[in-house]
């Protein structure tokens, strides 16, 4: 790797650890300076600004992310649920190996500031709203029961999936990390709700 690539991924490593911790709002181009052990004039020549350095980082992490959780190949799965599963599996494996970029992302997606909604919206907006439609297609093969609304059943779903991703990731801010029993547990609970979900909860007898 040439030097002056590695010093920038130096510098990004150690930015991220500084963001994580204190937030967007919280962080100064001070205390990333000092982190990295270069001066804010320097932050500035590589990234111009704390904005487009959190962007850059934002989009290390989704990248790598992505490449984590496989999406491709899980929603090439022919069965909804267990996309699902294996979605939120590799989710939750992704961020406990990663509480930095979990911290990141949680921040950026669940907590945004508003100073970067409308930037957020324009460099993600499309990207979220691909993946929903790639959802929805996987969702259409799923047989529903007799007056369920297929959009509302998708809203549900995914509205469940929504809460026990928080539910880690909240978790997950307030510890340096999370060990496999924690993860297990919140995977076999999510794992049950879908369960619950596509069998119902009402018995016949």
């Amino acid at each position: 790797m040439p030097q002056k690539l590695y010093e920038k991924e130096k510098i990004l490593e150690a930015c991220l650890a500084v963001f994580a911790q204190y937030g967007y709002k919280n962080t100064s181009t001070g205390k990333l300076a000092e982190a990295a052990g270069i001066s804010k004039a320097l932050i500035f020549h590589h990234f111009k600004s704390k904005k487009k350095l959190y962007f850059s980082l934002l989009e290390h992490c989704y990248q790598k992310g992505g490449q984590a959780f496989r999406m491709d190949t899980v929603l090439k799965d022919g069965d909804f649920f267990q996309a699902v599963s294996l979605s939120m599996q590799n989710k939750f494996e992704y961020y406990r190996k990663n509480p930095n970029e979990s911290k990141l992302v949680y921040e950026a997606f669940y907590l945004t500031p508003d100073e970067l909604k409308a930037d957020l919206e324009d460099e993600y907006g499309d990207v979220f709203q691909e993946k929903d439609q790639l959802w929805e297609q996987l969702f259409s093969r799923v047989s529903l029961q007799s007056g369920i609304k297929r959009n509302e059943a998708m809203e549900f779903l995914m509205m469940t999936l929504e809460h026990f991703e928080k539910q880690f990731l909240t978790e997950l801010t307030d510890k340096n990390a999370i060990d496999d029993e924690y993860a297990m547990r919140l995977y076999e609970k999510m794992d049950r709700f879908c369960h619950m979900v596509r069998n119902g909860i009402e018995t016949s007898d």
